[in-house]
């Protein structure tokens, strides 16, 4: 049996490894992923980073995203949202992003990983899973950098900010606000 037969057995579909984790099971790794890769067993995600497909009636199916940011990041401290999540605040929002953020301790960037873009970007903080609170004043923290009137998007964050749970508003920004939404927000709560 060759050496890349005994690297497929240790492979499991739909599973993401690093160069690293196939190392172990190896003794010429570069070769064996180039042989791998040519043959279509295995894909490159992105730098070291190789995804194993699973098979449906249509072909591969793409890697599981939070899977593939965990590899990326070595960690599972992260939060994947998009500018899309302000749509749904009723602050007249309608542009759709097809970039995805992923809020992490570790890394910032725009990154490829797989065929899609993510927008990494270091916070200190960030909930689980976002919270409308956490949405607003992720909306108020990223407003320059979106496709909108940010002066009439202002007023209606004003006109809202009313029907929000103040201290639980108070608290999302006391957490996740920059100091400039900090400052935009000193007045209206």
């Amino acid at each position: 049996m060759s050496t890349t037969e005994t690297l497929k057995k240790h492979l499991k579909r739909g599973t993401i490894y690093r160069r690293s984790d196939l190392e172990q099971w190896s003794k010429s790794i570069d070769r064996e992923l180039a042989t791998l890769l040519k043959e279509g067993t295995l894909q490159k995600v992105a730098t070291g980073i190789y995804y194993f497909p699973k098979k449906n009636a249509f072909g591969n199916e793409p890697p599981e995203e939070g899977k593939l940011i965990k590899q990326f990041l070595k960690s599972d401290n992260f939060l994947i949202t998009s500018y899309n999540r302000f749509n749904g605040l009723g602050l007249g929002t309608t542009q759709l992003y097809n970039q995805k953020i992923v809020y992490n301790h570790s890394r910032s960037g725009e990154f490829k990983l797989g065929n899609h873009k993510f927008i990494f970007k270091k916070k200190n903080q960030f909930p689980d899973q976002p919270t409308k609170e956490f949405i607003f004043i992720d909306l108020l923290n990223n407003l320059k950098d979106l496709a909108e009137d940010q002066p009439r998007i202002l007023k209606k964050v004003y006109e809202k900010i009313t029907d929000m749970n103040t201290t639980e508003f108070k608290e999302a920004l006391r957490q996740y606000g920059t100091p400039r939404t900090r400052k935009l927000l000193a007045a209206a709560i």
